[in-house]
């Protein structure tokens, strides 16, 4: 019921996904009503600072990016973003030296360990919830998205692949901590071998590997040596990414997400069907009590722009 921040520094070095460059990140604990925010410190020693809200988001293809992108911005922030909103992070300031965060190991484990042994710690001022109240759905391409009343947070994803290696998988849960870590925060992101070429020359995956990427290779197999960690990691990693891109919304919304063949630019889309419809939500302070309802207030994270469908 109360917001929360982590209760001490916590440190990460890798690198980037797309840019394939070295980056640190610092997490530090943060004051209430402060949100997420991303203190970026670019090649000149500037210091920048961006909000993690899907105002400040930006139209790209193969990652959740907020900020300027010809300028001061950070890129692939959706697993740290899931793991902070999975484990009830509210409050937070994301220190970065490059404008991207860390891929790790193409998921969310590594942060969500780190923030179970730095601890999560209450603060005094409540948290805001969205509350969905009625259906709101979108539509692209064959893909769709909606939003439904839930007593809870909830997550119903399915994909379906024409390759032997995924095909039609489907995960369905409430979102808690203890189940986000168990059930999602190891599944990997995944690519395609056959795409591989086309993304270095357009200057994307430069940093991904077998390390931290699921591969499937020409012949519809897994070409880890390893394998999956799950057997339907692929969704399961989806809906990672559906976590992660919720956290834009600047509120915690109590709701069911449910998506079919989606990806982030169908999960703004649908947050910003949800915002745009001021019938279609309130926004609560203790989400036991309906009475506590604040209808309507003013909602920073309306208005995302869209991200493209990739998983990487």
């Amino acid at each position: 019921m109360f917001q929360q921040t982590i209760g001490s520094r916590i440190e990460f070095s890798g690198v980037g996904v797309h840019s394939g460059l070295p980056v640190h990140l610092d997490l530090v604990p943060a004051a209430v009503h402060t949100g997420i925010v991303f203190r970026l410190s670019d090649s000149a020693g500037r210091l920048h600072e961006i909000r993690a809200i899907s105002s400040n988001s930006v139209l790209m293809d193969l990652a959740t990016v907020i900020g300027d992108p010809m300028g001061a911005h950070v890129s692939t922030i959706e697993h740290l973003m899931a793991a902070l909103y999975a484990m009830g992070v509210d409050n937070v300031l994301v220190e970065i030296d490059a404008f991207e965060t860390p891929i790790m190991d193409g998921c969310a484990a590594l942060f969500v360990a780190a923030l179970g042994k730095a601890g999560i710690v209450a603060q005094g001022a409540k948290r805001r919830y969205v509350r969905v109240l009625k259906t709101v759905s979108v539509e692209l391409n064959g893909a769709r998205a909606e939003y439904r009343p839930h007593d809870g947070t909830r997550f119903e994803v399915e994909i379906d692949f024409d390759t032997p290696a995924i095909g039609r998988q489907i995960y369905r849960a409430d979102l808690t901590a203890e189940r986000f870590a168990r059930d999602l925060s190891q599944a990997r992101t995944f690519g395609f071998m056959k795409d591989v070429e086309r993304l270095w020359a357009a200057g994307y995956a430069l940093g991904s590997s077998l390390e931290n990427s699921v591969v499937i290779g020409d012949d519809g197999r897994i070409i880890n040596p390893d394998g999956l960690r799950y057997a339907d990691e692929f969704v399961r990693h989806k809906a990672l990414d559906a976590v992660g891109d919720q956290a834009l919304a600047g509120g915690r919304i109590l709701g069911c997400y449910r998506s079919y063949k989606g990806g982030h630019r169908l999960n703004a889309l649908a947050l910003q069907a949800l915002f745009a419809d001021e019938s279609a939500y309130e926004l609560v302070e203790m989400p036991a009590r309906r009475v506590d309802a604040i209808r309507h207030a003013p909602l920073v994270a309306v208005a995302a722009p869209a991200f493209g469908p990739q998983t990487l």
